[in-house]
């Protein structure tokens, strides 16, 4: 996973295995100066990943805000296969970039909405500030999350609050699973090179559409050695069960599936009929 290496580390060796209502005025989307994808509108960096301000297409200015980045991003390490987070308390501070990479200012998680490793590799923290409040005192818009998963061939770009760069290529495929450590993920986004070789600290970044600008799914790992099915080094299984190792791929994780639990007062229903998000193990 594309930790910052010190950072994975030094989880390694602690045992840590891996990698509103009708009245509400309606928020816009994001309108960044260069092209989708090619400037750092909605971005943002933590202490050890990447990260971005996300919206749902339905989400209003005076709903909460919301940042998105990888599971293994937790604060609190990695999470265990199975492990699902919900309405998790959080005090997380978060760094907003301006469109030009230089930092707007900082916000704080109040809360993660849903955070796991499982099936999919991501968190979403809401914040203590909607995004009307965000865009007056920071001047800074989300990005809003795409309702469906990318096609092959997709123009994308990778863009790193923490490195403050800019990776851009195209779709390659969609992995029926992918295998890294303890951990599985279903549907993952494979990049075609070159133009995407994520390196540690690009985890959690927003891989965006540079057609809509929308986001299309969570940058989280690559293969760097050639190992299979290890950590940092991550395997393909078709959907004969076959295996196949690609040293210098690199992926994303679904995202769209968000949409798939959402209330109409936009909260997360794991319950919610055709809900495909993962929901915590049954004990």
């Amino acid at each position: 996973m594309k930790l910052v290496r010190s950072v994975l580390v030094s989880a390694l060796a602690c045992s840590a295995v891996l990698l509103g209502g009708s009245q509400a005025r309606a928020i816009e989307a994001a309108e960044p100066s260069a092209a989708p994808g090619a400037d750092y509108t909605g971005i943002a960096a933590l202490s050890n990943c990447s990260a971005s301000l996300v919206r749902y297409a339905e989400s209003a200015g005076t709903d909460k805000a919301m940042v998105l980045t990888n599971g293994h991003c937790y604060e609190g390490g990695f999470l265990n296969p199975g492990v699902v987070l919900v309405n998790r308390a959080s005090t997380r501070s978060i760094t907003l970039l301006k469109p030009n990479a230089s930092n707007a200012g900082t916000v704080r998680a109040s809360r993660i909405l849903y955070g796991t490793m499982t099936k999919t590799d991501m968190i979403v923290y809401e914040v203590n500030e909607t995004y009307d409040a965000i865009k007056t005192r920071l001047n800074v818009t989300p990005l809003t999350l795409a309702k469906q998963g990318p096609a092959n061939g997709a123009g994308m770009a990778v863009v790193s609050g923490y490195w403050k760069r800019i990776y851009t290529c195209s779709v390659q495929s969609t992995i029926p699973e992918l295998r890294e450590g303890d951990w599985t993920w279903k549907s993952s986004i494979k990049y075609l090179q070159p133009g995407c070789e994520t390196i540690g600290g690009t985890s959690g970044s927003p891989v965006v559409s540079t057609s809509t600008g929308e986001v299309i799914g969570v940058n989280n790992t690559g293969n760097e050695d050639g190992a299979r099915c290890t950590v940092n080094n991550p395997c393909e299984v078709d959907a004969a069960g076959n295996v196949t190792v690609d040293q210098g791929a690199a992926y994303g994780q679904q995202t769209w599936w968000l949409y798939t639990c959402l209330t109409t007062s936009r909260t997360i229903d794991l319950n919610k009929s055709g809900c495909q998000l993962a929901k915590p193990a049954r004990r």
